[in-house]
């Protein structure tokens, strides 16, 4: 009875292409959650805020502005989850970052706090920005440099480095231009490749 009805699957698999699959966990979740299940929507808030407060905190310095921020993600996310479309395990993270990344540099903005900084060249190593080895740098520590550095470089670098937006994406996200956004990662790796410096020099002694 069972192998007959295995087999059954299996044909239709064939036949139409149709793939048969257990549910994960949070696909399950998801599913309670957007049936009203509170204590659904309290797992994914917890399964998942940890990495956008992360995402946040890259952008923004004040701890306040962080939580601030991240609520209003998360009442975004939640009255959008009807629109959203499962695709496998990881897209759930990765829509719910794109409204959190969204929710950050619309508070950015909003609040006035992207100071586009020029330094000036003759102040940095611009030569040795290209590329960055950081190989022997702690992670910790390479983040603390990273929020170190002035809003609009902080902003720029993360969104081409870690977040993988274009030039053409960054300046249409911050209303800058193409060329100011290539200039401020330039000057971004330069301040990174400076602190780097510093830090082997002290840590070599």
């Amino acid at each position: 009875m069972h192998f007959a009805f295995f087999r059954a699957f299996e044909q239709l698999d064939t036949m139409f292409g149709i793939t048969f699959r257990k549910k994960t966990e949070e696909e399950r979740w998801l599913r309670k959650a957007l049936d009203g299940d509170n204590t659904a929507t309290e797992w994914l808030y917890r399964r998942h805020v940890r990495y956008l407060s992360a995402l946040c905190s890259r952008y923004i310095t004040d701890d306040e502005d962080i939580k601030d921020v991240l609520q209003e993600s998360f009442i975004k996310i939640f009255t959008s989850l009807n629109s959203f479309t499962y695709r496998g395990e990881g897209s759930l993270k990765a829509w719910m970052a794109r409204i959190t990344l969204n929710e950050t540099i619309k508070f950015v903005r909003r609040k006035n706090r992207l100071a586009l900084s020029y330094i000036e060249d003759a102040d940095m190593d611009i030569a040795d920005s290209g590329s960055i080895e950081t190989e022997d740098i702690p992670t910790e520590t390479l983040y603390q440099f990273i929020r170190e550095l002035p809003e609009g470089y902080r902003t720029v670098f993360n969104l081409y480095v870690i977040d993988n937006k274009s030039h053409k994406e960054i300046a249409s996200l911050l209303g800058i231009k193409e060329n100011t956004s290539a200039s401020q990662l330039h000057k971004a790796k330069a301040m990174l490749v400076q602190k780097i410096k510093q830090y082997r020099t002290i840590n070599s002694n």
